[in-house]
Parts: structure tokens; C-alpha cells; sequence
């Protein structure tokens, strides 16, 4: 109905329209863009009108937003690292090579945190990345461009990575949906940085855009052969899945108290279950949530089976240079001199402080997988979990740094290797948006991918931002 160059040009002029304001996408590709957009057209054109070509390619003519942490083939891949600004990709990641071949159009690469590692993306490279619902409020991190960017209506995809809520919450702050995988089906691939050692079994590469019908066939490309292993042939029943909610971690002293708001939006989606589906929806108490953020900082920082050592922050924000050293940046910092963000410096100086406590970590350790095993047995082959996307709304610029620890809502799963859809449930009082973290047991994506479909119906899924 419409000619692929059409539908590009749209996407083309919209980034043009709002990026001045909110500064999401950092580089451009928009004449290679159209020109990919002609060359769809002329295979629509010429070429043989049947299944094989819907089979070979599944996204076709597509426009789509890469994270710029993700190699693109002839675009900055600097991770928001000031002595990585020079450096352009030779080559595809894989997931980005996945998507390219299912006939998608890449139209540029959209900001993230310093070295992805915090949830504000602004950085000393591109600078700062503003909400589209106020231009006063975070994005979220790390893939908090592509949040933005699809809430905006400037992408239909985005291509996000997630080692501790990195596609949730940017999803979340932003009312768009997300999809962190079951751990180690989407390949992670030509990302700087790429996990190494027990991280490897933490990051998550997955889709986010403002439909969810689109996650999953976004994540079918993403995943290659090993989307077999995600069930998601599998038809799902909803009357049949077994539902519980969680409403706030149990009250960790490092994580604000969950905001009403947000406890109500959740309450809303208990109710509607069990008044439409039938379901009664199981309320727990997983005492060990409470350590979430000790938790996934010991085991972030755990030695693998092999016995090697998780590589140090401080080692990435060097990138193969001199090594950096936390306390003197702080001090650079404070006079203006630093070309790090106040964010990663503070994260450099609390990795010291971790590893002093040797005991104490591998405490933690053991209940990671205690607490692992506790869930996957609560969860099942039917269960999904209700759970916070994040204790507050998107709240304003540089306000995450006082409470810095407030991702523990969705880093918990990371280490527990659990697939989770963030779903979006439309808007607060403040006109921000509300969602929720719905949460499965390994391999069960299908699962939280259903309800997230069904929630979209019942709740209205994405506002276009400025429509209220």
C-alpha cells in the first residue's frame, strides 16, 4: 500500500523534525537509507509476488535504530568513550547482519550511557539524550537512545543490549515495549563492550519498539537457529498460565520505595486478569529480592567456572590504553577536567570496594543461585511473574546519581538468566509513562511475549507522546 521509499522518507523527516530536541539519534545514515528504500522498491517491482519472499525476508523495507554500542557497518561504535570517538565499524554486528538480511533498513546509530554501564545515556562524546514525554527526564540506560527514539516515533525497531535493565528501563521511562531474552539464544556479537567471562552469561542482546506484535518476529531474526530453543511456535493459553505478583523488592535500604503510581498501574493489571481471563492472580513474597543489588553486583564480579576473573571497568574506560584511575578523574572531574562521565568515575571507585569483602561476596553468590533456583521452581513451565519495571517514573536528569542503585528492579534477572518483556501501561498524572516487568521461567519467552500482547489490548500499549 505504500512504496518503501515513502515509509522511509517518513521516518527521515520525523528524526529530522524531533532530534534537535531530543537528541537520540548520533549519527546518520539517511542517504544510504533511501537508497536501500529505491532498491525494496524495484525488487517489489520486478521480482516474483509470493510466500518465498515474505520466508526470505521477514522485515523487508523495515526502517529500524541501532544502539550505537552495536557495530554498523560505516558508523561511529564508541560506546560514549572519548578516546574510542575516531573509531567506525568495519563490519556487522550480528544481530545488526541478521536483521540487514531480512530485507530491515538501518537509518543510524542512537546514544547510550558511558561504556553502557549507567542509566542516564548521555555521555562526553554526544552529550545528552532528553525523554519525549519531557524533555526534563531521563531516557534511561544503557539503550536509551532507542527509547527514545521509538517513543518519539522515529523508528520501528530498535536493536538494544541489556546486562542490567539496559532494554527495560530505557522501555519503560520512554512507554515503549522490551524484550530481554532467555540469557545466551540472540548472539551479543560486535558490541563494544562485550561481556567476558561470567558476564557473558548476564548480557542479553533483544528488540524494542512501540508494538508488540513486532517483538516477536524481530526476535525470530535476532535469535537465527537458536530461536527453536524459545518455544515460540507454542501456542499460549492465558487462562491456563499460572500468575504472580510481586510488588515491591521486600524494602532494600539502597532502592527507593516503589511510587504509587506505578503499584497502581500493577494493581490494575491483577484485577483485569482475574476479572477477564478468570485467573486467580498468586501474590508472593521472595524474601531474597531484597539483596537484589548485592546480589547481581557479586555475581557481576564473580570469577567464571574456568576461574577467570570478570573484567574490571576501570580496564574498559582506558579501551587499551593507560589505565584509569578513579579517584584522579574524580578530581579532574571536579574541576571540568575529566573526559569521563561523574557516573562511570563513581562506578570505577565502587568495583574497588567490592571486591574487599571476598566472604561476603561469595555469600551472595550462593544465594544468587538459591534465589535462582527458587524462582525457577515458583515460575514453572506456566508461570509468569508481575513485577516493578523500575521504582519511580522516569525521573529528571542527573537525579539518578543520588540513588544510583535503583536498576536493582531489573538487574535481579539479568543474573537469574530469566526472560522478561517490559510492557508499557499507558500514562501517569504527570503525563510520564507507567509499564510493568513481566517475568518467566527460562526458555519461556513465548510466555511473557503473550501477555505482553494481551496487556497492549487491554491497557493501549505506546502514546504518542504530546497526544494528551
Amino acid at each position: 500500500q505504500v512504496a518503501c521509499i515513502e515509509g522511509v522518507e517518513a521516518y527521515v523527516e520525523r528524526i529530522k523534525e524531533v532530534n534537535p530536541l531530543i537528541n537520540a539519534v548520533v549519527k546518520d545514515r539517511f542517504e544510504e537509507a533511501l537508497q536501500e528504500a529505491r532498491q525494496v522498491d524495484k525488487l517489489l517491482l520486478e521480482g516474483p509476488h509470493d510466500d518465498c519472499l515474505e520466508e526470505k525476508f521477514p522485515l523487508l523495507g523495515v526502517p529500524i535504530t541501532v544502539k550505537e554500542a552495536f557495530s554498523l557497518y560505516g558508523m561511529p561504535n564508541t560506546s560514549g568513550l572519548v578516546n574510542r570517538r575516531n573509531v567506525i565499524a568495519t563490519s556487522d554486528a550480528t544481530v545488526v547482519s541478521r536483521l540487514k538480511q531480512a530485507g530491515a533498513i538501518p537509518l543510524g546509530v542512537t546514544n547510550c550511557s558511558e561504556l553502557c554501564m549507567w542509566y542516564e545515556s548521555s555521555n562526553r562524546v554526544y552529550g545528552r539524550t532528553n525523554n519525549p514525554y519531557d524533555l526534563q527526564r531521563i531516557v534511561g540506560g544503557s539503550s536509551g537512545g532507542e527509547g527514545s527514539v521509538l517513543a518519539a516515533a522515529c523508528s520501528v525497531i530498535g536493536v538494544g543490549s541489556d546486562i542490567g535493565g539496559s532494554i527495560r528501563m530505557p522501555a519503560f521511562f520512554n512507554g515503549v515495549f522490551g524484550h530481554k531474552p532467555t540469557t545466551g539464544v540472540v548472539p551479543n556479537d560486535g558490541q563494544f563492550p562485550n561481556a567476558q567471562g561470567v558476564r557473558t552469561s548476564y548480557l542479553c542482546t533483544g528488540p524494542m519498539c512501540r508494538y508488540a506484535e513486532d517483538l516477536e518476529p524481530v526476535l525470530r531474526v535476532m535469535a537465527g537457529p537458536g530461536v527453536s530453543k524459545l518455544k515460540l511456535n507454542e501456542k499460549v493459553s492465558l487462562e491456563k498460565i499460572k500468575f504472580h505478583c510481586m510488588d515491591h523488592d521486600g524494602g532494600s535500604i539502597f532502592v527507593s520505595p516503589v511510587d504509587k503510581e506505578i503499584l497502581q498501574a500493577q494493581k490494575k493489571v491483577v484485577e483485569h486478569l482475574e476479572s477477564d481471563l478468570g485467573v486467580r492472580v498468586q501474590r508472593v513474597a521472595i524474601h531474597k529480592m531484597k539483596y537484589s543489588f548485592q546480589i547481581w553486583s557479586a555475581m557481576m564480579s564473580s570469577k567464571d567456572s574456568e576461574g577467570q576473573e570478570a573484567q574490571r571497568f576501570t580496564d574498559l574506560l582506558g579501551d587499551h590504553g593507560k589505565p584509569v584511575w578513579p579517584l584522579w578523574e574524580l578530581m579532574k572531574w571536579l574541576v571540568g577536567m575529566s573526559s569521563h562521565t561523574l557516573p562511570a568515575i563513581a562506578l570505577g571507585l565502587t568495583e574497588k570496594l567490592v571486591n574487599l569483602n571476598l566472604s561476603g561476596k561469595a555469600k551472595l553468590v550462593s544465594m544468587g543461585k538459591s534465589l535462582q533456583e527458587e524462582m525457577e521452581a515458583l515460575l514453572g513451565p506456566d508461570g509468569v511473574l508481575l513485577y516493578p519495571s523500575h521504582p519511580t517514573i522516569a525521573p529528571k536528569h542527573h537525579s539518578p546519581i543520588c540513588m544510583p542503585f535503583n536498576f536493582a528492579y531489573t538487574a535481579i534477572f539479568n543474573v537469574l538468566g530469566l526472560p522478561v518483556t517490559q510492557c508499557p501501561l499507558g500514562l501517569g498524572s504527570e503525563g510520564l509513562p507507567l509499564g510493568i516487568q513481566l517475568v518467566a521461567a527460562a526458555y519461556n519467552d513465548h510466555l511473557t511475549l503473550a501477555v505482553a500482547r494481551y496487556l497492549e489490548k487491554a491497557f493501549g500499549g505506546w502514546v504518542l507522546p504530546g497526544k494528551v
